[in-house]
C-alpha cells in the first residue's frame, strides 16, 4: 500500500509523515511537495506536486492507493486547487482520499468553511471512496500569541467567552494516521476537536500560571483586534480574517463536545496547560 501526503513539508504534513513512518515502511510513503529538495529530511520519497500545474498531478499520483489531501494554505484558491487534485486522483486510479476539512463544515459560519464545503461536494461526486476529517482549531493558532502576550502583559483577542474545543497539530496528525492506516473509515465524516472546551480567559490563566505573573485576557472589538494584528505585520486580509473568526468563535463556531478525536487516536487530546508550556519561549 502506498500512501501519499500533499503539503508534506507544512507543519501538519511533517507531523503526519513522521507518524506514518512509525506505522508503515518508509518506502510506502510519498511526500507530494512543490519543491522536492525541501523534503529531503523527511526520510521518504518526494514527488513534485504543484497545484498550479494540474496537468502534472496524475503522474505524481501513479501507484498511490491512499491520498491524504491536506487542505491548501492558499485561501481563496482552495476549491479550485482541491478540485484539480481530485480530478488527478481519478485519472491516476487512486483508491481512497482522506481530506482535512473544517469543524462542522456543513453549517459553520466561519468564512473558511465555504471552500471546504465545495471540496466535500467534489469528493462526494468523484466516486472515489473518501473520509472527511473536519479538524477543529489548532491550539497553536492561539499559543503562537504567547510571546507577544508575555511582552505586552496581556493576551488579546475577540472571542469573548466563546468555548473553544482546541487540539494540537500532533493530535490531528495522529487522527490522520489512524485513518490512513486503519480500516472501515471509507464514507465517514469525523468532527474532530479537543476534549475540553476552553475560553481565551482560560488560556490567559494557564499562561499566567506558567509565567508566574498575571497575564489577563483582554477582549477587544473586532476592528481593534484586526488593527493590532496588522500592526504586528500580519497581512491585512489575513488579519481581518483572524479577527472575524474570533468573533465567530465567540458565538460557538469552534465548540464541539463529541470527543471523536480522542476516540479516534485512542488517547486524550493535548491539555491546554501542556500546550501553553510548550509555547513558552526558551529560557
Amino acid at each position: 500500500m502506498t500512501i501519499a501526503v500533499t503539503g508534506a513539508t507544512g507543519k501538519l504534513g511533517r507531523l503526519v509523515i513522521e507518524r506514518l513512518k512509525a506505522e508503515v515502511p518508509a518506502d510506502a510513503v510519498v511526500a507530494l511537495v512543490r519543491s522536492p529538495d525541501k523534503a529531503a529530511g523527511l526520510g521518504v520519497a518526494a514527488r513534485a506536486f504543484d497545484y498550479a500545474k494540474p496537468d502534472t498531478m496524475a503522474a505524481a499520483l501513479e501507484g498511490v492507493e491512499t491520498l491524504l489531501l491536506i487542505s491548501s494554505s492558499e485561501v481563496g484558491q482552495r476549491a479550485v486547487q482541491h478540485r484539480n487534485v481530485i480530478e488527478a486522483a481519478k485519472r491516476a486510479g487512486v483508491g481512497r482520499i482522506v481530506y482535512t476539512s473544517i469543524l462542522h463544515a456543513d453549517r459553520s459560519p466561519i468564512s473558511l468553511a465555504e471552500e471546504h464545503r465545495a471540496t466535500e461536494a467534489d469528493l462526494a461526486a468523484s466516486g472515489i471512496p473518501a473520509t472527511i476529517l473536519r479538524n477543529g482549531w489548532y491550539v497553536e493558532n492561539y499559543t503562537a500569541s504567547v510571546p507577544p502576550a508575555l511582552a505586552n502583559g496581556a493576551f488579546v483577542g475577540s472571542a469573548g467567552d466563546g468555548k473553544l474545543s482546541l487540539a494540537s497539530r500532533a493530535d490531528y496528525a495522529d487522527a490522520a494516521v489512524a485513518v490512513l492506516t486503519g480500516q472501515g473509515h471509507e464514507g465517514r465524516t469525523y468532527e474532530l476537536a479537543g476534549d475540553d472546551a476552553v475560553t481565551l480567559s482560560d488560556l490567559a490563566a494557564e499562561l499566567s500560571k506558567a509565567a508566574g505573573r498575571a497575564i489577563p485576557y483582554q477582549n477587544l472589538p473586532q476592528d481593534t483586534y484586526a488593527g493590532i494584528l496588522k500592526g504586528a505585520g500580519i497581512p491585512d486580509a489575513f488579519a481581518e480574517g483572524l479577527a472575524a473568526w474570533d468573533v465567530d468563535a465567540s458565538q460557538g463556531a469552534l465548540f464541539d463536545d463529541g470527543r471523536q478525536l480522542s476516540r479516534l487516536i485512542g488517547r486524550p487530546t493535548t491539555p491546554l496547560a501542556q500546550a501553553v508550556r510548550d509555547a513558552l519561549p526558551a529560557a
